[in-house]
């Protein structure tokens, strides 16, 4: 899907961020994925990243905590043993 905001010029003069679109973008993942309609793949994917720990460090970098649950931890650990790590 495409998306065209029109902004008008004195409002996007006013606006702090060098590139707008891409802070659009950016805040449509963090919401996103704090909302839980957005996962860490989809955030991936919308912001152009190539591994989990860009994400990882994005999220981190706002402030947004990773969803982890008690049974993620769970299959964590059994990849772990598995792994004989």
């Amino acid at each position: 899907m495409e998306v065209a905001i029109h902004l008008p010029d004195d409002i996007a003069a006013a606006v702090p961020w060098e590139d707008v679109p891409r802070h659009f973008v950016e805040q449509l993942a963090l919401e996103g994925y704090q909302e839980g309609w957005l996962s860490e793949e989809q955030v991936r994917r919308l912001l152009g990243y190539e591994t989990r720990l860009e994400v990882h460090g994005f999220l981190k970098e706002h402030g947004v905590y990773l969803r982890y649950t008690v049974e993620d931890l769970d299959r964590d650990r059994a990849a772990h043993e598995r792994l004989g790590l």
